[in-house]
């Protein structure tokens, strides 16, 4: 029986001891959180893990050694044994099922469809199936995260047309102003043997009389609306009162029509053309010629809410030239800009309207005239006084009423202006493109879903050109004279040239 015993022992010690050249490996799965024991017939003397984030070994007793898995992945194992003798294990760290089970089920419940799967491997979760839409793809996606990184390979169904919103805008501009102007001027031809005329400057004066073969002779170019004069008393004298009112009124009406969440703007004036300095070498610089714009502008983005409601950013803008703050360059009048902005944001249902009034200018101006001394006698010192008063008074009013709008049917009548006379006809069939039935189908009809991806990039919005081209420079060589004043002339349309080099 010892000698049996022995025999055991012998062969228990050879199984145990591996050859040192031996570099087959065993493979040994763990789960994440979970454990698994190593027996070793010899004694362990030590053990290396190569990653110890995905898996730990601790070391039991000199013949067990226990495998914790830590994170999803793959990494090796090696236990030292006494006598040289090596254990080689390819550790595999999967996941749990029980959590993968858990989340497929939390991905049913949130998309509403079986149809969308997911599979993992190693650290990737691929993600394959099809939604209904954008929003419940990027839920599918946030849940399949939970398990590692997600590969998106979901299909989207194909959305419908876009809502689109109609923004009728209606501008009014009122412009009022009224001047009043008196004043007195006073000539003599000979009146107590004195030649002469007593004036403020304000208004145009009477030419001074002149002696010519004994008489004396007095030119006006302007008699405006009162003049007398007594021949008898050689003593003239003109008068300026006058009352003048102007009304101007401005109104626009753009209807301007938006795809959801995209901007839009329109724009009802022109350009104009102002110089800018550019900078150059040795401290010298050329003027280039820009455009600005100006007129009856909106800027807007309708956004439809959830609510069904129209979220808009709108800004609306009224600008006109300013000729009496512009500024005189080599001859030419560079105007300024009268700007009249709002910048809000606001919600409205559908067919609901805001007003945005009360952005009045009122200014009144008055310049009095009026010669020293003898202007300050009371009462017989108003005749020499030239008074004038302005007023004006403008107000800005924008109208503005959002509606979601479909295109006109295929086949049915389009709207008609009114037009005042008829246009030549032309002779027989006016030149069309041909239907369908002779060009056959131009557009591919798409398929019933597509890759997320596709859709994504579809949405993006586009980038239109601009409608003015590269701007234009023109070099205009500096001069440090002073220039004259000159006067006002609106700038003339400059030849685009190509910049000096």
């Amino acid at each position: 029986m010892r000698a049996f015993i022995c025999l055991l022992g012998a062969v228990a010690v050879l199984w145990g001891q591996e050859p040192q050249t031996s570099t087959s490996a065993r493979d040994l799965t763990v789960t994440v959180g979970k454990s698994v024991l190593v027996d070793s017939a010899a004694v362990i003397e030590r053990v290396a893990v190569s990653n110890g984030d995905l898996a730990e070994a601790v070391v039991i007793n000199p013949h067990e050694v226990m495998v914790n898995g830590r994170a999803v992945g793959e990494t090796s194992l090696i236990v030292w044994q006494q006598g040289g003798n090596r254990l080689l294990f390819d550790v595999a760290v999967r996941r749990s099922e029980t959590h993968i089970d858990a989340v497929r089920r939390e991905m049913a419940l949130e998309t509403g469809s079986e149809d969308v799967s997911l599979n993992v491997e190693g650290d990737a979760v691929f993600l394959r199936g099809s939604v209904p839409n954008l929003t419940v793809a990027d839920r599918a996606l946030a849940i399949a995260s939970t398990l590692g990184k997600p590969v998106n390979l979901l299909r989207v169904a194909i959305p419908g047309t876009d809502k689109q919103i109609l923004l009728k805008v209606r501008f009014a501009d009122i412009d009022k102003s009224a001047v009043q102007q008196l004043g007195l001027n006073i000539l003599s031809t000979g009146a107590a043997n004195t030649i002469g005329r007593i004036t403020t400057g304000q208004m145009s004066p009477p030419g001074a009389p002149t002696i010519s073969g004994g008489e004396s002779t007095v030119s006006i170019s302007d008699a405006l609306n009162i003049f007398l004069f007594r021949r008898d008393l050689d003593l003239g004298v003109t008068i300026r009162a006058l009352q003048a009112r102007n009304l101007a009124q401005i109104l626009a009406e753009p209807n301007v029509l938006a795809l959801n969440g995209r901007p839009a703007s329109f724009l009802a004036g022109g350009e104009f053309p102002y110089p800018t300095l550019q900078g150059g070498g040795g401290g010298l610089g050329a003027v280039t010629i820009q455009f600005r714009e100006f007129g009856v502008r909106i800027n807007f983005i309708p956004t439809v809410t959830p609510r069904g409601t129209i979220r808009l950013s709108v800004t609306p803008e009224v600008s006109s030239l300013d000729y009496a703050n512009g500024l005189v360059f080599q001859g030419f009048t560079i105007p300024g800009l009268s700007t009249r902005r709002v910048q809000t944001e606001i919600e409205l249902d559908e067919g609901q309207s805001f007003a945005i009034a009360g952005l009045l200018d009122n200014r009144d101006t008055e310049l009095l005239s009026r010669i020293p001394g003898i202007g300050d006698i009371p009462f017989f010192g108003k005749l020499f006084r030239s008074r004038q008063i302005t007023r004006s008074k403008t107000e800005l009013l924008v109208l503005v009423t959002p509606e979601i709008v479909n295109p006109i049917p295929k086949g049915q009548p389009l709207p008609e202006l009114t037009m005042p006379g008829k246009f030549l006809e032309t002779p027989g069939t006016p030149p069309q493109t041909p239907g369908s039935a002779t060009t056959g189908q131009s557009l591919r009809r798409p398929e019933a879903t597509i890759p997320v991806e596709e859709l994504v990039k579809s949405l993006q919005p586009m980038t239109a050109p601009s409608p003015t081209g590269p701007v234009q420079y023109v070099p205009v060589p500096m001069t440090t004279a002073p220039v004259s004043p000159a006067p006002p002339a609106v700038a003339s349309p400059v030849k685009p040239v190509a910049p000096v080099q």
